[in-house]
């Protein structure tokens, strides 16, 4: 719509440029989403999960197993299309909740059953 609008105003010149601004930053936008994607980490320890992730600041989340209330597996449309889904650690302190995201469905589901041990095993008795 927008390439329609300078090509009314200016002509065909500034149009194309318009489009190649578009399409450059979608594929911008791509590339920091994908960066993004893969930077996500996790390790399990004995007793807390590390998340990790972020392209420009890296963030670094602890979560004891302790901690967790409850352990999410959601999946949406897409998500369930590509056969993937996100695991996400619910806590009683907001900034320590956690997600993986992007984890294969069994994956995610495995990841969930130990994590939900590990949290009742260790649970601090709240």
């Amino acid at each position: 719509m927008g390439a329609f609008i300078v090509w009314g105003n200016g002509g065909l010149v500034p149009a194309v440029m318009w489009v190649a601004a578009v399409g450059l930053a979608v594929v911008l936008a791509w590339l920091l989403a994908e960066l993004d994607r893969r930077t996500y980490g996790y390790v399990e320890r004995a007793d807390d999960l590390i998340v990790t992730h972020g392209v420009f600041v890296r963030r670094l989340i602890v979560v004891p197993y302790g901690r967790m209330q409850f352990v999410d597996v959601t999946a949406g449309l897409l998500e369930r299309w590509m056969g993937i889904a996100t695991v996400r650690l619910h806590t009683a302190a907001a900034a320590t909740d956690a997600t993986i995201p992007s984890l294969p469905t069994a994956e995610a589901a495995l990841l969930r059953d130990r994590l939900a041990q590990k949290g009742e095993e260790r649970s601090m008795g709240l």
